[in-house]
């Protein structure tokens, strides 16, 4: 898919441009999804154009309210009271580094096709990426975009989310994301136990499951953010304390 017209598409949902390497990357992401979803049912989203906008266009707009680019969007980000931490964490992609042990580690619920994480991991290549995909085949699909691409530093795991949190054995983490939930009320307190200590824990959701984050946890969450170009759809940021 042409460049120029995947950062178009993306522009509602971001603050600045992508640069010309990541866009190249999304384009080859665009190419495996479509033709591994031939074979195996990534997503129902088959027009690319949409792709973007759906998949990459809402990751994206998640990515960039967990990490923003500089200190200036990071004071006035949706938890100020990470702002620090998060400009600190910025500031180690710079360093010599890539992948120190300061940085964020992030574990994406329910990876399925990528997103949020994969296009987490573009925007932020310096975070530590843990993806969870009980399905064997998207599991490998997965990797396969990560070997394309040459990401680095994720891990692929395939299991459930429910048996990953009842281990105590298995690291907390800093920030967990989940996508597109059905059964919000069963995965939110396994979300919430895979947790550390204030970490963060970031949802894109349809706006009428909005009752159910205070309902289902103790967490601070702050005001959901509608997404561009969506009526029902939001990011939702909470805080474990």
């Amino acid at each position: 898919m042409d460049t120029a017209r995947i950062q178009a598409l993306l522009e509602p949902f971001l603050e600045s441009s992508l640069p010309p390497s990541t866009l190249d990357q999304i384009s080859i992401y665009i190419d495996l999804l479509l033709r591994w979803n031939a074979r195996i049912n990534l997503t129902a989203i088959r027009h690319p154009e949409e792709i973007v906008t759906r998949h990459f266009g809402e990751s994206f707009f998640l990515a960039r309210h967990l990490f923003p680019k500089s200190v200036a969007n990071a004071s006035s980000s949706c938890h100020p009271e990470r702002s620090q931490a998060k400009s600190e964490a910025i500031g180690l992609a710079k360093s010599k580094d890539p992948y120190p042990s300061t940085a964020p580690h992030v574990l994406d619920i329910g990876s399925g096709a990528g997103f949020p994480g994969l296009p987490l991991k573009l925007w932020a290549p310096h975070i530590h990426l843990t993806l969870v995909e009980s399905n064997s085949k998207k599991a490998t699909f997965l990797r396969e975009v990560a070997r394309t691409l040459t990401l680095t530093n994720i891990n692929v795991i395939t299991d459930r989310a429910e048996v990953l949190a009842a281990r105590p054995d298995f690291p907390r983490t800093e920030v967990v994301t989940l996508r597109a939930v059905e059964r919000l009320d069963e995965i939110l307190p396994q979300a919430v136990t895979l947790l550390a200590p204030r970490a963060t824990l970031a949802l894109l959701i349809g706006a009428a499951q909005l009752p159910r984050l205070t309902a289902a946890t103790t967490m601070k969450w702050h005001p959901p953010i509608p997404i561009p170009q969506s009526y029902q759809r939001v990011l939702s940021i909470g805080v474990h304390e």
